[in-house]
């Protein structure tokens, strides 16, 4: 039995995406899908004093023109100083935050990135060999695809040897789970619910943050705030 599961690529995203990817034998980034403005491909959200505030990667979006998330290029370089110092700011406090920096602050400052994707999944491989996930992370360009909204992602599952597909719950609005039956391929939806809270800097707990706040927060005991992390 091999369970794979396929997701947009996000920027730093949240635990239940990691919980996610730790569920599965491959996850595939579906990075061949058209780019959304504001949305979580290029952003996320960081606790601060303030309140909940946005780090915002700048792409560049050619006009009505329908590109795909791997096509989207970042506009310019100077953000990336900006999100760490971001971070340093809102984060130095926190009780693992020297220990995160050691490999998180060299991503930052020490690398440079000129598609969304890319960088995307530099961060996200990143953080599973933190978490020491050992899921196969790979590409949907990598694989042949398929006209149809749930016969491509049926077909991906099928080309990488998939028993059992992971859908995220707000894909039973399209899913065609008459598709993957007549593949013989297991449907399960994940489920995101119930997820316990942490010690978190910055007033009333918020759980839908970028996971670096439960990083910074809990470092290696992060594992017990997600279901499939295994410690």
């Amino acid at each position: 039995m091999k369970k794979v599961a396929i997701l947009q690529s996000n920027y730093i995203p949240w635990k239940g995406y990691f919980d996610m990817i730790a569920s599965v034998d491959e996850f595939i980034l579906y990075d061949d899908m058209q780019y959304t403005r504001r949305d979580w491909r290029n952003r996320n959200q960081i606790k601060t004093p303030q309140g909940v505030q946005w780090l915002t990667v700048p792409v560049l979006v050619k006009g009505k023109y329908h590109q795909k998330i791997r096509e989207t290029e970042i506009d310019g370089v100077d953000w990336a100083a900006s999100h760490w110092k971001s971070l340093v700011q809102n984060y130095s406090r926190a009780p693992h935050f020297n220990e995160i920096a050691k490999w998180l602050e060299p991503l930052y400052l020490n690398e440079s990135y000129t598609h969304i994707s890319d960088l995307n999944q530099r961060f996200i491989q990143a953080i599973c060999d933190y978490l020491e996930i050992k899921t196969v992370i790979s590409r949907s360009s990598d694989y042949e695809l398929v006209d149809g909204k749930t016969e491509r992602l049926a077909n991906l599952c099928a080309q990488a040897g998939g028993s059992e597909y992971v859908s995220g719950p707000s894909a039973k609005d399209y899913v065609d789970e008459a598709v993957f039956e007549a593949m013989n391929i297991k449907l399960t939806w994940f489920d995101y619910s119930g997820y316990p809270e942490y010690s978190q800097l910055w007033g009333e707990f918020t759980h839908g943050v970028t996971i670096l706040d439960l990083l910074f927060n809990c470092g290696k005991d992060a594992h017990r705030q997600m279901r499939h992390v295994a410690p």
